[in-house]
């Protein structure tokens, strides 16, 4: 069993491993012991620090090791990527990768002989999602029904979003400026408007509606400081202004503020409202940890 994509994880699957990471948070000596002996590796081209952190605490908590893998410094760069897979699966019993691309991801899946996370790729984010869902559980005490609102733009986290929403009856609207086509799974999109979710342009009228609200950086990390990206970092920011969360904006709403982090302050989201009493930011980011372990447990097969 793998974890490419959660279109590939039935609800099942999902519900369980979210429960496990809401457990393991209330008893971290809970399967203390599990994997003990086994060792994730981790193979980064894109940089990180709560999934790697999540994912190398999380395995020493479970009684493993972690090995980690910069991509830049090994010989991925240089070989066939099939072939390194095959080979740094023979060495380890669980992988997750950080790639790029996700043509790249499902390669490595289908290489490994060991379950393979996908770490974050430019098409999905599975592990952020599964944190999210542990997350607003833990806040609303429940999943099926609630309301959430994906404001800025239609990216891999958006994605994931909605493909655990479809999967535990959870009601997802978007709002996005602009939706770039080589990012978003338009298969998802259909069958969220199916359920009676989708895109809207109504941004106040969507929040007023919502439990939650959650937005993403509008420009990649690795992208914001680049010299080379300014004037599309120009364009981006006069186009997604008008869609910052910011106090104005969410006045008076009953609604829970999510951001996967790292966040660019006074950009997407005002900086003032990560210290908000309705955001559940920095829980999210904590939970990474509780949620990567129950992944973990699930593809060892420790929760079946």
């Amino acid at each position: 069993m793998d974890l490419v994509s959660l279109k590939d994880w039935s609800t099942a699957d999902i519900l369980t491993t979210v429960d496990t990471g809401i457990a393991l948070k209330q008893d971290p000596s809970r399967y203390a012991k599990a994997l003990e002996g086994r060792t994730l590796g981790l193979l980064f081209q894109k940089t990180s620090t709560r999934t790697r952190c999540a994912g190398e605490i999380g395995i020493f908590q479970l009684g493993g090791q972690a090995v980690y893998l910069d991509w830049s410094v090994t010989n991925f760069s240089l070989a066939d990527l099939g072939d390194e897979i095959r080979v740094l699966s023979s060495y380890v019993d669980f992988i997750l990768a950080r790639l790029l691309k996700h043509e790249d991801v499902v390669i490595s899946a289908a290489a490994s002989s060991v379950p393979l996370m996908n770490g974050c790729c430019n098409r999905y984010h599975p592990l952020q999602a599964l944190t999210d869902l542990q997350s607003i559980k833990e806040r609303m005490g429940r999943l099926e029904g609630v309301k959430l609102v994906f404001v800025g733009p239609y990216n891999n986290v958006c994605n994931s979003l909605v493909a655990a929403a479809l999967k535990v009856g959870m009601e997802v609207k978007v709002v996005a400026p602009e939706i770039d086509e080589k990012t978003i799974d338009r298969s998802l999109l259909e069958a969220l408007e199916a359920a009676g979710g989708g895109l809207s342009e109504d941004l106040r009228g969507t929040l007023e509606a919502g439990d939650v609200v959650y937005t993403d950086t509008w420009i990649d990390m690795e992208y914001f400081l680049d010299p080379a990206f300014a004037a599309e970092r120009e364009r981006r920011v006069q186009k997604f202004v008008p869609y910052q969360l910011n106090a104005e904006l969410l006045a008076g709403l009953d609604i829970q503020i999510m951001h996967c982090l790292p966040a660019h302050r006074g950009y997407e989201i005002d900086g003032a409202l990560l210290d908000d009493p309705r955001s559940i930011m920095f829980d999210q980011a904590e939970n990474r940890l509780h949620s990567q372990k129950a992944v973990l447990l699930k593809l060892a097969g420790r929760l079946d």
